[in-house]
């Protein structure tokens, strides 16, 4: 007995379509390939004008140096608002409570 082969033939029509389905997809991810790119040189583009570079570990540090910054600044914004929020406690205390000039000498 001869040995089958398990490979099933197939018609040529079946192989043009199956190639013309391969070469469809192939020039639908060609055309995404090419909006990808057209996408990621605006997006360089922006982060040159903006950022003065487009390398990622640049941005990165530009990023890491923001947020120090940005929290820099968010810390000193509490604390002034913490200093004017006491001063303000104590005006409140000093107008609620008798002064000294007022202590009943009049009499």
């Amino acid at each position: 007995m001869a040995k089958s082969n398990k490979k099933t033939v197939r018609s040529i029509d079946d192989l043009k379509g199956e190639y013309e389905r391969l070469n469809e997809r192939k020039i639908q991810a060609q055309t995404q390939l090419e909006e990808a790119t057209k996408q990621l040189e605006a997006l360089q583009k922006e982060a040159d004008d903006e950022f003065e570079t487009s390398n990622i570990d640049e941005l990165k540090s530009k990023l890491e140096q923001m947020e120090t910054e940005n929290e820099k600044r968010r810390s000193d914004y509490q604390e002034l608002l913490e200093g004017i929020s006491g001063e303000l406690a104590k005006v409140e205390q000093e107008a609620g409570s008798p002064t000294n000039s007022g202590n009943g000498d009049d009499a």
